[in-house]
């Protein structure tokens, strides 16, 4: 008998599939964007830097791979829309990265964190989902809206960095795509302490496989449901949103890549936190630390709706093809967390 799955459990396989990978990457490889901030800030190592620079070339090469091999169609990316805003990134992208600091973790690194019993990590997670459906469709959409409209500026080409490329080249964005990857990749392996790092390496392949892969396999569900399906990719704060109402409306509501993404996460977070060892309930003792953590989960919801993604929804998942909007995100998500982290250790004295 043939198995039958909907077009909702299809794409939500296919989330959960690489979330689990993501959620590994945490646990075992230690995959975090503000650790590797931190790193290299103030702990004197760029190998969890250089890892993200892993992950994104790979991203790269394989979506730009896959877009120039015909399977997915670059239009129907989202990232890749009719306008941007770059005012909307900047700001939205220093929010994010501020309150990434004083929170101490970003939505996937939260997911990551909770998945090992951290329920200081459930706090974030909760406040995140709903900070961002406040500005996202709740009572600041409006004003979201207006103060940041989605296509400030707009464009006959594609808005992205290799499709700007092919306009004034005439040679393919899946070729400029490609050779921008490697070159990340290349530079990211210039360390010869971080190539010893063989497990660092690897899981940072995996990432970067894992937001390929979210663009294939949506693409396939987007087939199959005679285009009702978006394409997607991984990002971490509509999606807490979307999961939260999930949970509560299960019965009038279907499985979708944000709930499927989650769960996956948070069962690959599960599974690795087994492995080490490292499990164990955790809570929170000190109402600062708590303060802290709502603040900065609700100025991360916030600021990811404004800049259409977090560090992994704009820095992975929208540079992957290179959106105008994800160089400027994420340059502003760094400073902000520079400033937050300096906040953090220093005070406000010194920065």
């Amino acid at each position: 008998m043939e198995l039958q799955i909907s077009d909702g459990a299809f794409v939500a396989l296919v989330a959960a599939i690489g979330g689990v990978a993501l959620g590994l990457a945490a646990r075992l490889g230690r995959f975090c964007t503000l650790g590797a901030i931190e790193d290299l800030l103030y702990g004197g190592s760029d190998h969890r830097i250089r890892m993200w620079g892993i992950a994104l070339g790979t991203a790269m090469i394989a979506t730009f791979g896959l877009i120039g091999a015909g399977f997915i169609p670059a239009a129907d990316i989202p990232y890749l829309g009719s306008g941007w805003n770059p005012i909307a990134h900047v700001i939205g992208g220093l929010l994010f990265g501020y309150g990434m600091a004083i929170a101490g973790n970003c939505g996937f690194g939260a997911l990551a964190r909770l998945g090992g019993g951290d329920l200081r990590s459930f706090v974030i997670v909760l406040v995140m989902g709903i900070a961002g459906y406040i500005v996202m469709s709740g009572p600041l959409a409006a004003l979201r809206v207006r103060m940041f409209p989605a296509d400030l500026l707009t464009s006959d080409i594609t808005p992205g960095l290799a499709h700007l490329a092919e306009a004034l080249t005439g040679i393919g964005a899946p070729v400029f795509g490609v050779l921008a990857g490697a070159a990340i990749m290349i530079m990211a392996l210039g360390s010869q302490s971080f190539r010893a790092e063989r497990g660092l390496i690897v899981w940072g392949h995996i990432v970067g496989l894992a937001i390929a892969f979210a663009w294939a396999g949506t693409h396939v569900a987007a087939q199959r449901s005679f285009g009702a399906t978006p394409l997607e990719s991984y990002t971490f704060v509509a999606p807490l949103g979307e999961t939260i109402l999930y949970v509560m409306t299960a019965s009038g509501t279907t499985l979708s890549f944000a709930v499927g993404s989650v769960g996956g996460v948070l069962a690959g977070a599960f599974i690795g936190s087994l492995i080490k060892g490292h499990f164990r309930w955790e809570a929170c003792e000190d109402p600062r630390e708590l303060r802290r953590q709502i603040t900065g989960a609700a100025l991360m919801g916030a600021g990811a709706i404004l800049a259409m993604g977090c560090s992994v929804g704009q820095g992975l998942s929208a540079m992957s093809v290179l959106a105008y909007g994800a160089p400027l995100t994420l340059a502003a998500i760094f400073a902000g967390a520079a400033l937050g982290l300096r906040q953090l250790i220093t005070g406000w004295a010194s920065v």
